[in-house]
């Protein structure tokens, strides 16, 4: 059977689905006149237009309450309309669970998922339903941000995101429709430092910067507060420093670390804490499968644990 291409559009209500939609359909001519089936799930303050839709060969179809998506009444619309490519606006306020766990029609293949984001609304999210608004964005191959403004906090929200979805690709686009490309976040730390001095507060900020920039660090020492980890599959001679961090809730603690070669790393207790200082090398590492920052102990001083065990990303 012919495969049908379903690309799948997630956020909040007035987020910017629709528009995108709109935009992907009309500006860009999306699909060069395939037929086209949007598959809409909630109605927002932009609506499609029936005869202009038509002029790309595009129609649109309800699915007003959640019960409904599932695999009999997808079917059923499948036959009805015979699409070549599927626009699914998914409901915002619908649980993920649903969408990822129901079994398509026939020949149905998501092939990308877009999640837009208004950044004007998003710290009030983050605030007061991260989970919620969070969940739209975990499995969202792009994570559009729009109407931006000048003071938006972008490391802030690229943090946030790639705490939960690290391949994520990230956008940012004006107000006026034009794209951001202009991504520079000043960090909380300056690594221009002898010794760069990591805070609990900064702690989940380094390790995302040095996973995504991994060669700015590379020859460089860091200093801070560690919990020490033995994993079972690493090799004597080794242990991993790091910190136990929160994403959206508790459910979803992380340990964040990086490897650390150490000859007498068999002295450290397991889940003990140091006041560790190392220098940073950018090489292979076979856990990373690929190259990647490997830390070399400058001092392992013992710790106290620390009143919060936790890092956040925010």
């Amino acid at each position: 059977m012919q495969e049908i291409p379903v690309y799948v559009f997630t956020g909040f209500m007035d987020s910017g689905k629709t528009s995108l939609i709109q935009e992907t359909l009309f500006e860009n001519n999306f699909g060069e006149g395939a037929k086209t089936l949007i598959l809409c799930c909630e109605d927002g303050e932009t609506e499609f237009h029936e005869e202009k839709l038509r002029t790309v060969n595009a129609r649109v179809t309800m699915l007003e309450e959640q019960e409904d998506f599932n695999t009999e009444r997808l079917t059923e619309i499948q036959k009805e309309y015979r699409p070549e490519q599927v626009f699914l606006e998914y409901n915002g306020t619908w649980d993920m669970s649903t969408l990822l766990e129901t079994d398509l029609p026939e020949g149905w293949i998501i092939v990308q998922t877009l999640a837009t984001v208004d950044a004007g609304t998003f710290e009030l999210y983050l605030s007061n339903m991260r989970a919620m608004i969070m969940e739209q964005l975990f499995k969202a191959d792009v994570v559009i941000f729009n109407r931006c403004e000048e003071d938006t906090p972008k490391g802030k929200f690229r943090r946030a995101v790639k705490a939960m979805n690290r391949p994520a690709q990230i956008v940012y686009e004006r107000s006026d429709g034009t794209v951001d490309e202009n991504d520079n976040e000043e960090l909380p730390f300056d690594i221009n430092q002898e010794i760069i001095d990591i805070s609990d507060a900064d702690y989940a900020i380094w390790y995302m910067d040095a996973q995504e920039n991994p060669k700015k660090y590379d020859g460089k020492k860091v200093h801070f507060l560690a919990l020490v980890y033995h994993p079972e599959s690493m090799k004597k001679g080794m242990f991993v420093p790091g910190r136990f961090a929160m994403t959206c809730c508790v459910e979803d603690v992380q340990f964040l670390g990086y490897k650390c070669k150490y000859e007498a790393s068999d002295e450290i207790a397991h889940k003990s804490w140091l006041d560790f200082t190392a220098e940073i090398r950018y090489e292979f590492a076979k856990e990373y499968r690929g190259k990647g920052p490997v830390l070399y102990p400058i001092s392992c001083v013992p710790a106290e644990k620390p009143e919060d065990e936790l890092v956040y990303f925010s």
